[in-house]
């Protein structure tokens, strides 16, 4: 008897139809060919039946365009941005209504740690995204790329290097729209070569940072050294290389659902995303007078300054110079902090205390703790009654929690915050006990 061959995909170029039926942590929607490959495509959703055209054609998937959308979803909506749909690479989900956008982002995290992290239990311990009363004009910062033959400030189009040039962008907060809309065109016969311009601004300060300096634009002042930012009450010095959380526009809003409690006095007006943020790790790390905590890859200090009127001491870990030099400023009033340069797989198994740690907080970048982290965690010298790990990357969290979990610990749950709303990134807070 003959095996039946699976039917043959069109030819690349040639139209298909697909049902999509998911998201994918990149921002495209899955769905399969006819062969049974996967594909991906970009600016369609669960649920969506299309006729899409290949045009990256692999052994074990595809990627596709969008060539004619045969049913929609319930939640798509029609992106304010032009550059959308042109195909800037900025945003990913501007065409799903924002309740869609908080769903999916909640699939993807219940997705990555079923498959990667392999927790058969994912849907139950992930709770629903805490998201913005106004998804809109939010980040703090942008770059821009300076387009060599006239000088525009631009982005790029998705996947490409081909520049895209912006008037004005839908996510940025307004003080970056007026700095972009003075600057636009402006660089155009400047005789040196700037790659990039970079606009910062201190979201409840109203202090700018435009780097690098730009001279051959007297009406933008720019050059400057750093600017402060304030998060619940504290503020914070951030050189132009220091990270720093992009979401820090205030709301008027209660406190959703999934942080009972406020431990530090909410500001008059209102909480941005990245209070929220320091507020959920805060209540998971349940701080008290006489604990001792570590802030592991601590930044400018922004968990470590907010916690130490909490609790006995807290040491801060962090490799960028920058970083460490503005985290001290910010903490010098503060004596019950320290703060260490140094890579953390370095540095934490060398911290000297009274006694063990009660809470490490790890917040590393998007590749996930370095293993020699983890095994120091795990290690009997260490190994801490709790461990709130802060994350922008799913995957990279799924794959740690599992080790964590395989040496030990109990994963308590997993709480989204959407930081980037219409990207498809989105911030996690993880919360792990002996």
């Amino acid at each position: 008897m003959k095996r039946r061959r699976p039917p043959r995909a069109a030819p690349i170029g040639e139209p298909q139809d697909v049902q999509f039926e998911a998201a994918a942590f990149g921002g495209d929607a899955v769905g399969h060919l006819a062969d049974g490959r996967v594909v991906f495509a970009p600016r369609l959703l669960p649920g969506e039946h299309a006729s899409v055209r290949v045009v990256d054609d692999r052994k074990d998937f595809a990627r596709a365009e969008l060539a004619q959308l045969h049913v929609a979803a319930a939640g798509r909506t029609e992106p304010p941005c032009p550059y959308f749909t042109g195909g800037c690479g900025g945003c990913s989900w501007q065409h799903a209504d924002y309740p869609l956008q908080l769903q999916i982002k909640r699939d993807v995290v219940v997705e990555q740690l079923r498959r990667i992290g392999r927790f058969a239990e994912a849907d139950n311990l992930v709770r629903p995204p805490i998201g913005m009363v106004d998804p809109w004009h939010y980040r703090n910062q942008a770059r821009f790329t300076v387009g060599r033959r006239f000088g525009e400030l631009c982005f790029t189009l998705k996947s490409t290097h081909r520049l895209l040039r912006i008037d004005h962008c839908w996510i940025v907060h307004p003080a970056i729209n007026a700095t972009l809309e003075v600057l636009q065109g402006k660089l155009a016969g400047v005789e040196r070569h700037i790659h990039q311009v970079g606009i910062r601004v201190g979201a409840n300060t109203g202090q700018v940072i435009v780097d690098p300096a730009l001279p051959e634009v007297p009406e933008v002042e720019s050059g400057q050294t750093y600017l402060e930012e304030e998060l619940l009450g504290t503020r914070f010095r951030l050189h132009p290389s220091s990270f720093f959380q992009v979401n820090t526009r205030r709301e008027q809003r209660p406190l959703p659902d999934e942080l009972p409690r406020a431990l530090l006095p909410i500001p008059e007006d209102g909480l941005s995303m990245a209070e929220l943020l320091a507020l959920v790790v805060l209540d998971r790390v349940d701080p008290r007078r006489d604990h001792l905590v570590v802030d592991a890859y601590s930044g400018v200090g922004t968990f470590a300054l907010l916690m130490a009127p909490l609790v006995r001491e807290v040491a801060g870990i962090e490799e960028a110079r920058t970083a460490v030099q503005d985290a001290q400023h910010n903490g010098g009033h503060m004596p019950n902090v320290r703060f260490v340069a140094g890579k953390t797989e370095d540095v934490l198994g060398t911290l000297a205390f009274s006694r063990r740690p009660d809470a490490v907080v790890l917040d590393p970048a998007r590749v996930g703790c370095h293993p020699a982290v983890l095994d120091t965690l795990l290690g009997e010298a260490l190994r801490p009654p709790k461990l709130v790990y802060v994350s922008c990357d799913p995957a990279t969290l799924a794959r740690d929690l599992r080790i964590l979990v395989d040496g030990g610990y109990v994963l308590q749950d997993v709480q989204p915050l959407d930081m980037f709303p219409q990207t498809h990134h989105i911030e996690c807070v993880a919360t792990l006990t002996l």
